[in-house]
């Protein structure tokens, strides 16, 4: 009787701060894991903004997209960055997918600048997953000054 005793440790995985060491352990006995395969994962597009006086430079991260498929819109001094990637289905017969981390889909971000952008100008570079923006500010219009007759 007495090799059948345990030792009891309430606070023993908050002592080794592994809070969800059992959450795989839960989701396999309940049979959880293989549908949780299937809930897709949506990556944000990060993005850098710097000023100047003459311009706005932006560089987004948008890897794994060919430059084709980013379409850049601007209005005024609203940006909008749209990227969309399609899902190659190739599947060999007797294979099963274990894990799927690749995105497929549409990643877009909308964002407004304190100035007009002059869209004429603009520029847009894609390298090695980042997308790189300048966006000149368009010039103010030279304020009339007006005679009282």
């Amino acid at each position: 009787m007495a090799n059948n005793l345990m030792r009891f440790a309430p606070f023993n995985d908050i002592a080794h701060f592994e809070p969800l060491r059992g959450f795989e352990d839960l989701l396999r006995d309940f049979r959880l894991a293989p549908s949780l395969r299937e809930l897709e994962v949506r990556p944000s597009m990060k993005m850098d903004v710097t000023e100047t006086d003459q311009a706005y430079t932006v560089k987004a991260e948008i890897p794994g997209m060919k430059k084709e498929d980013i379409k850049i819109d601007i209005d005024g001094n609203q940006v909008s960055i749209t990227a969309e990637t399609r899902q190659e289905s190739e599947q060999k017969e007797g294979e099963t997918v274990v894990r799927s981390e690749r995105y497929f889909g549409r990643l877009f971000r909308s964002f407004t600048l304190a100035h007009e952008i002059d869209e004429a100008n603009a520029v847009a570079k894609y390298q090695d997953g980042v997308l790189d923006l300048s966006l000149p500010k368009k010039a103010r219009a030279s304020a009339k000054q007006l005679t009282v007759s």
